[in-house]
């Protein structure tokens, strides 16, 4: 199905823009919204708000006294085993509780991978929800994630694919077998949860009624069921944002699982445009930085694309088999920091072939193996003229381990679901501008013209 085939047969969108309403309700309420980051690529649809990498309590304290209107957590938990990520939900959800905090999303995946539900579950329970709903919200606007008569789509080109058709229903750990949502909510439930028990806030209703009708929907969805928000474009998903903000105000709970555009209508922030060369100027005269540890096949494209294109750059591949039997290779670090100390740039990737173990957590072993080895490299480099770092649990080690980022400025994006941060004092590169690119966001070109911007 193409893309305008989906679209024309919706009526009209939704005419009156709530975001001033939502920021008015968000202000009047005088609680932060809290975002928790299944990895970093989150920020991608925000700008001017906090992101918070220590997750203890002084340090989520101290970041809620400054009351910003919406705070961004950095669990990495897609990186985490099943047990792992529950027992950090489990301690989050009861850290926010005692600190009268209780307006929470989930965010993750717009291609539905993540531990779901057991983060909502857990979260859930910890903050005291009770009887709470839970808000399904895939939809991503600059990804092309499209969500339509429950079916969540893919955009490929100009082709709406049904998600589980995606290279991302395979995913070595989260791989779905249902785009159909409440047949995936079904699957990844195990059943407690059938399909026909699942709410819908259609498209008819969002266009046609707007948030009053979407309130009332939510307002009359039975405890602990799962809705699923249908949206094409922004403006579906901001009256989805305000009828959730009418429907909190009357004392419905609810906790959203979502993709970045839903933070982004619950925080009343316009689209901006993308961040010009001039707001990412750097005062380093070594090389720059691309790191890129991604295995979707859009990564893959993206940087064939990039090497063909730079053949002058250091072009460094870690092989990862080698790597598993025997380590980084011993002239690796000192090739990369001699191209950026005379003032070459550089790429640093993982090989292209995907090795994968007997099970998700022996899966995740080797990612985390992979990322650390990432990690070491970057904690090794002299300062950068600009570092990007390619995939959300590869950007997130780098910032958290190797830059030492405990806390970060969203400056904005370098491209449309591109993040960039602007990183602190306490960094290893204080005043960076570290880019954090997403493994399944741009065309091929994508990576490309953020390094253009770069140079």
């Amino acid at each position: 199905m193409t893309r305008d085939e989906l679209l024309s047969s919706l009526p009209p969108e939704w005419p009156e823009c709530p975001l001033a309403s939502i920021r008015r309700g968000l202000e009047e309420s005088g609680e932060t919204l809290i975002v928790l980051d299944d990895d970093p690529t989150g920020t991608q649809t925000v700008y001017d708000l906090p992101v918070v990498t220590c997750l203890d309590r002084e340090s989520i304290a101290a970041a809620l006294a400054e009351k910003p209107p919406v705070l961004f957590l950095l669990t990495n938990s897609r990186s985490l085993t099943a047990d792992e990520t529950r027992t950090l939900h489990q301690k989050l959800g009861e850290t926010l509780r005692s600190l009268g905090q209780g307006r929470v999303i989930s965010r993750s995946d717009s291609t539905l991978r993540g531990h779901y539900p057991s983060e909502t579950d857990v979260l859930s329970d910890a903050l005291g929800l009770g009887d709470a709903i839970t808000l399904l919200a895939p939809f991503f606007a600059a990804g092309g994630r499209l969500t339509a008569g429950d079916q969540h789509y893919v955009l490929e080109g100009e082709e709406a694919v049904e998600a589980h058709l995606t290279p991302f229903a395979k995913d070595p750990v989260f791989a779905f077998s249902h785009s159909f949502l409440p047949d995936y909510i079904e699957e990844k439930t195990s059943g407690r949860v059938r399909a026909d028990q699942v709410v819908s806030l259609g498209l008819e209703l969002i266009r046609k009624q707007g948030p009053e009708a979407v309130a009332e929907k939510l307002m009359a969805a039975p405890a602990r069921s799962v809705v699923i928000a249908n949206a094409v474009c922004q403006r579906d998903i901001e009256v989805v944002a305000a009828g959730v903000g009418i429907a909190a105000r009357k004392g419905k709970g609810l906790l959203a699982r979502s993709a970045a555009s839903y933070v982004q209508a619950c925080a009343g922030l316009p689209t901006r445009e993308p961040l010009s060369k001039g707001d990412l100027q750097s005062s380093s005269t070594n090389g720059g930085l691309v790191v890129v540890g991604s295995h979707v096949p859009k990564t893959t494209s993206q940087l064939s694309y990039l090497l063909e294109r730079t053949p002058d750059w250091e072009q460094i591949e870690l092989d990862v088999d080698q790597l598993l039997a025997s380590g980084i290779p011993g002239d690796l670090q000192a090739r990369l920091n001699a191209a950026l100390e005379s003032g070459r740039h550089a790429i640093l990737s993982t090989s292209r072939k995907l090795t994968t173990g007997g099970g998700d957590e022996e899966n995740l072993r080797i990612s985390a193996t992979v990322s650390a080895a990432l990690v070491e490299i970057v904690s090794n480099i002299p300062p950068p003229r600009f570092l990007i770092a390619k995939g959300g649990i590869t950007s997130s080690d780098i910032a958290t381990k190797a830059l030492q980022v405990r806390r970060a400025m969203v400056q904005g994006a370098i491209l449309p679901g591109v993040p960039v941060w602007k990183l602190g004092e306490e960094t290893r590169f204080p005043g960076l501008s570290y880019v954090i690119f997403p493994g399944n966001v741009g065309g091929d070109s994508a990576l490309f013209e953020a390094v253009l911007k770069l140079t």
